[in-house]
């Protein structure tokens, strides 16, 4: 039996490789969130032609409720999504660049956990950005040491001028 050397890992390479899929999936759903914003203006064009239609309410019954506020107080359903739709593709847009750039880290991360809200794609997104971002080589790329190698350094530097 023959014993194989182990394999030798570049983890830069992995982080840079994991950081560039990260970037290219928050463009991928900042992109499905502008096609969620297509389908709820299409949305809002079929229902307003529907409730303004005269023609169609002419054989309803005069015990529901009118159609006409039905849609006023439903217009506020298309103003909170489209405005969370809209929110969501900016952040996420952001997010993809700053990640392909290595900055903003902490912006990233409060764009993953607004992301875990949205299942299923979004929970996905989420967690893995989470799992990749937190990582302490990622902390390097940044430019931003951990919290242990800062207190280090910061003691170190404390010893070395008394």
């Amino acid at each position: 039996m023959t014993d194989l050397p182990p394999l030798v890992r570049d983890q830069r390479r992995v982080d840079a490789d994991h950081l560039r899929l990260l970037a290219i999936f928050h463009f991928v759903f900042a992109g499905l969130s502008v096609i969620g914003l297509c389908f709820l203006g299409l949305h809002y064009v079929f229902m307003h032609a529907l409730i303004g239609s005269p023609g169609a309410w002419k054989h309803a019954d005069n015990g529901g409720p009118n159609p006409e506020a039905f849609f006023a107080i439903f217009k506020w359903f298309y103003v909170v999504f489209g405005f969370a739709l809209t929110t969501c593709g900016i952040g996420n847009l952001l997010s993809g660049l700053f990640i392909l750039k290595r900055r903003n880290r902490m912006f990233s991360l409060v764009v993953a956990g607004l992301d875990c809200l949205q299942i299923p794609f979004g929970t996905v997104l989420g967690v893995f950005t989470l799992i990749v971002l937190l990582r302490d080589s990622i902390h390097e790329l940044y430019g931003t040491g951990t919290s242990n190698e800062m207190r280090s350094q910061s003691s170190s530097n404390s010893q070395q001028n008394p």
